[in-house]
């Protein structure tokens, strides 16, 4: 039996890989740990809802850790977890590939 079976690791990858915003707030999070504010500033049009649910399955994943400080106000700080730096690599490596070849890319579309 070949393919992707749900419980495959290379699907995992492909789904962590494949949200539009996981891979986009990993990389805003490489320069060290950022409050939410910060987040969506550095990010530009992300909602703050969609925000919160991409910090929620990337900690969630194990990727990325939450640290709240008991302040007031609140104050809540985002980071990457060993394991969400493994990841910077690969999502370096598809974005030197997007500035490479997204001149191609968008030329295809729309398709004839």
């Amino acid at each position: 039996m070949s393919g992707f079976l749900a419980d495959c690791r290379a699907r995992l990858a492909f789904d962590l890989l494949g949200n539009t915003w996981n891979s986009v707030v990993l990389w805003a999070l490489r320069h060290g740990p950022r409050r939410p504010a910060e987040l969506r500033e550095q990010i530009g049009g992300i909602r703050p809802k969609v925000l919160t649910e991409t910090l929620r399955r990337l900690e969630f994943n194990g990727l990325v850790t939450r640290q709240a400080y008991a302040e007031a106000p609140p104050r809540v700080e985002y980071s990457l977890t060993p394991l969400g730096e493994t990841l910077l690599g690969p999502i370096g490596a598809l974005g030197e590939w997007a500035f490479e070849h997204g001149d191609e890319v968008m030329a295809a579309w729309p398709p004839a």
